[in-house]
């Protein structure tokens, strides 16, 4: 597969190729723990919004920019290679809910002027940091019925999704993201348009970003959402030429193991990228989630030692705490060979 010539973060190729990258975890898990108010998510701009907005994460771009920058700073110390912007909501689509659907392109701008500020302050050249923009599923799918009775029924088509993103992508891009992330994908159709949308704007704007597909395996089923196996959602998007495609969220590592692996054979010429949730929910953790850093570390650094994985991080019920213990224990191994998706890996010379 021809890999195409990056105008931005053109060295996470080269980095990839010599250690396990380490990717950021939960955003709206440290927002939890921020028991921010509804005055918090409002500002004095929203004061006024008719409608509540506690809960939505990406306005906090705008009312509270400190609270998030706070947060990317907590993962850059803590060892992360990549944050990601929070733009999971930041979609006109997924707006519109809270009644500000005219704000998403400012949101995503503001998001990625966030992360931005937060990653050039630890980067340096012997230790580069990255930003990515982070493009979420969006609460509306193109291919399943949101109405049971109805099977043809859809509550958004392609164009619509293809829109939004752009819109997206065209913020992040402007706010000064290093690559794009379409992640937690539970329906392809929606990932296509997002990577429609994509190559639109890069075709249009002569930058050309490295882009990360992340899906989301729902079930023990194996399948995402929509329907397909790990192997046919990599089919699925291989034309775009991903530098990396994995799984995240809904599983703890536990139970994606057998899915990772899966997609770490199939997708024998990309990168393969990992963050799983730390486990299963639990309403009586401070993080809603199971799994301690312990944990979830020890399970990705399986992984790592089964030579499964080149990114490495985690998703729901992930913290700091989480991304350090990850970073300290897969640190003893060689990434994954795109090239011989069988290889077996080594321990190395440190």
């Amino acid at each position: 597969m021809t890999r195409p010539t990056y105008t931005r973060g053109a060295r996470l190729p080269e980095l990839l190729q010599q250690r396990i990258v380490i990717i950021d975890g939960a955003m709206g898990t440290m927002l939890q723990t921020r028991r921010l108010s509804e005055a918090d998510y409002r500002g004095s701009r929203f004061a006024e919004h008719a409608v509540d907005l506690r809960g939505n994460g990406d306005v906090l771009n705008l009312t509270r920019p400190d609270v998030v920058r706070d947060i990317h700073l907590e993962y850059l110390d803590s060892g992360a290679d990549i944050v990601e912007t929070n733009t999971f909501g930041a979609t006109r689509i997924a707006q519109e809910d809270y009644g500000l659907a005219a704000h998403a392109g400012e949101m995503n701008v503001a998001a990625a002027r966030i992360a931005r500020e937060a990653v050039d302050a630890v980067s340096t050249h012997e230790r580069p940091r990255f930003v990515a923009g982070a493009l979420g599923p969006t609460p509306r799918t193109a291919s399943i019925s949101p109405d049971v009775n109805d099977p043809g029924a859809r509550n958004t088509d392609f164009e619509t999704l293809r829109e939004a993103y752009h819109e997206q992508a065209a913020g992040l891009l402007e706010g000064g993201v290093d690559l794009f992330l379409v992640e937690t994908i539970f329906d392809t159709l929606n990932a296509k348009a997002a990577i429609f949308a994509l190559e639109e704007l890069m075709a249009a704007t002569g930058e050309r970003l490295p882009v990360i597909v992340s899906g989301t395996v729902t079930d023990a089923s194996g399948r995402i959402l929509s329907g397909q196996t790990v192997q046919a959602f990599w089919h699925s998007v291989r034309h775009a030429r991903p530098l990396a495609v994995g799984l995240n969220c809904a599983l703890g590592a536990a139970l994606m193991r057998p899915y990772i692996e899966e997609l770490a054979k199939v997708a024998a010429d990309t990168w393969i990228s990992c963050y799983p949730n730390a486990g299963l929910p639990n309403p009586m953790s401070e993080t809603g989630f199971d799994e301690n850093p312990e944990v979830t570390s020890g399970l990705l650094e399986e992984f790592a030692r089964a030579g499964f994985i080149n990114i490495a991080g985690g998703c729901c019920g992930t913290t700091p705490a989480h991304i350090r213990a990850i970073a300290q224990r897969v640190a003893a191994y060689r990434p994954r060979d795109r090239r011989d998706p069988l290889f077996t890996p080594l321990m190395s010379a440190a």
